[in-house]
Formats: C-alpha cells, structure tokens, sequence
C-alpha cells in the first residue's frame, strides 16, 4: 500500500481519527459522546434500537472512490495531497486482528468520559461504551476495498455485535462475493439520474453509474436487512422523485432513510460550492419523502427531526419488528 503522506495522517488524527493497522480507522460518532452523556441519541437508535454509546463507527480501508460534494469527511484532493489511497494493498491486515484494534482504539476514544461519569445512567453507558456491540463500517467511504469483508463481518458476528455495512455501490464484484452478510447492508443512493450522479459523485473511476446500478439489482435478492440511505442537497440533489422512485423499485429495500444533508466538516469546503442554505429543513425532508412513497408503495413509519431524516417501510411492520435484539445477538 502506498505509504498515506504524514501531513495528511496528522490532519486526520486532530480531526478525531485513530488508526489500526496500515489500512483501518476508527473515529467517535458525535451520538456516540451524547449517548455516554444522556443526552440526545442518533436516529439509529429511534429506528432500529443501537445502543448509540455502543457503537463502534470504523472502516478496514481508508479510501473512496467518490467524492461526494455533500461529503462531511475529508478529501485529500482537496487538501493538495496526490496520495492515491486506492493502490492496492501488498498484504492486508488480518480481520480478527483488525477488530480487535479497533475495539482497543474505540476504548482509548471514549477513556476521557470517565471524568463526567457522576451519575448511575453515565456510569452504566461509560461502562457499556467500553464493550461495544454494533459496529457501523463505513467512516472513508468505501469499505469494500477490504477483501476480506466476510471475515471481518463474522469476528465481529463471534463477539456478538450487529453489523451495519453501508457503501456507495461502486464495487458489486466486491458484493458478489460476501458469504457472510451484515445484519444490515446500506447502499448510499446519491441521484436519481447520471448526469445528477456524476455532478454530486465527481467520480474517480469509470462507469460508476453502471456499477451502481449492478449494485441496486444484486441488493434485490440479498438475505439480509436492506437499506437505501439518500442525502439530499437543495438545488443539487433534492429532486427528480421520480427518478429516485425507479432505483427504489430496482433494489426494493426493506428500507429507505431519507435525510437532510449537513453543512458540516469537509462539506464546508469552498470548492464543494455549498452553503448552509442548502441544508433542507426536516418539514422539506418529509415532504419529499411522502412523494417518494406515493411514488413507490412504500411507507413512512418513523422519523428524527434532529438529524433531519425521515424512514419509507417497504412492508407494514410495528416498531418491535425494526428493532435489533441484541439479546440474540
């Protein structure tokens, strides 16, 4: 693997990353910090009960392939660096050797709460935040450059901990072969056509439509919890249901998450050319999702003002049935 440029390694370390092994990273979720606090938890909590405290937000491969204009995370493009961080890897990082770093990072991230434990439910989360029990593997990118990823999805599955796998689609060979699938696997839906995908993607690689749609078709028939996550952008993205709803109906998701883009971290970048005007408000968001369900026969269940998304059911279900039970785990 080429060596990642020093500068750039420290500017992610001052941004929160730790980093396990040559290729893996782990950074804390800002839910994460509210949940040992007490205080407001994510909307993965509200729709499908994790433990937010708990949660381990990591990727075995730092690297994407896209560069999301809406994207809060850095690209080295951006900050002068040439470092290709899709080179391939000589020898890749062992799985159970890659959770076990990234468990002992998550413990030394979340050490500092140990001042603030001054009641019985911060004690109890603090402590809990120590053994943590779902792990959301995305942070970069595009997690599928590990090609290992079934491995990895089944030391974490040993230890008892629910997987949520979440990708931009740019690899279905990479998908093709999971034998072992994640007990929720996330394609990110960034446009409803080409030209809108190419405009908000910027992609490093050719034929990325193309491969995401491959994508969209093999999520069809995949044995596990689906979701297609969109995140919307006024005057870039927020657009075209009808195109959106023609995607939908080609990977039928048991889920479709509808949310609000954020101005925050790299997305504030002068060359993105975003505002904070293009954030839309929460009341934007559910109306463009109840066109979406008008569109695809798919329901709206649930929603989080807070984090601006709102959550389309494929089929009629109770909030009992969404919700992970980690006792089975």
């Amino acid at each position: 693997m080429q060596e990642m440029p020093e500068g750039l390694k420290k500017q992610m370390q001052k941004q929160g990353y730790h980093f396990v092994g040559k290729h893996s990273a782990v950074k804390t979720c800002e839910y994460t910090k509210k949940g040992i606090r007490g205080e407001t938890l994510c909307y993965k909590n509200e729709f499908y009960g994790i433990r937010s405290w708990q949660c381990l937000q990591a990727t075995p491969a730092i690297g994407c392939d896209l560069a999301c204009r809406f994207c809060w995370r850095l690209i080295p493009d951006e900050e002068g660096y040439k470092w290709n961080e899709l080179n391939a890897v000589d020898e890749w990082d062992n799985p159970a050797e890659i959770v076990e770093g990234m468990i002992e990072e998550q413990r030394k991230l979340v050490s500092g709460f140990k001042a603030i434990a001054d009641n019985e439910l911060r004690r109890k989360r603090f402590e809990e935040a120590n053994m943590p029990r779902h792990a959301t593997l995305s942070l970069t990118g595009e997690p599928l450059f590990y090609p290992y990823m079934s491995e990895l999805l089944e030391e974490f599955h040993k230890r008892h901990f629910s997987t949520f796998l979440v990708h931009n689609g740019t690899l279905p060979e990479a998908i093709k072969k999971l034998r072992v699938l994640p007990t929720q696997f996330y394609i990110s839906l960034q446009a409803p056509d080409k030209e809108t995908y190419e405009k908000v993607t910027r992609p490093k690689i050719p034929n990325a439509w193309d491969r995401l749609l491959e994508s969209l078709r093999l999520m069809h028939d995949m044995k596990t919890r689906t979701v297609l996550r969109l995140t919307l952008v006024k005057g870039l993205n927020m657009l075209n249901p009808e195109g959106y709803a023609q995607l939908i109906k080609i990977a039928m998701p048991n889920y479709v998450e509808v949310k609000g883009f954020s101005f925050v971290g790299g997305a504030r970048e002068e060359t993105r050319g975003l505002h904070y005007e293009d954030m839309p408000m929460h009341s934007e968001i559910r109306e463009f999702a109840q066109k979406l369900a008008d569109l695809t026969g798919y329901m709206v269940t649930d929603e989080h003002e807070e984090s601006r998304v709102v959550l389309l059911c494929r089929d009629e279900q109770s909030k009992a049935q969404r919700i992970i039970d980690f006792d089975k785990l």
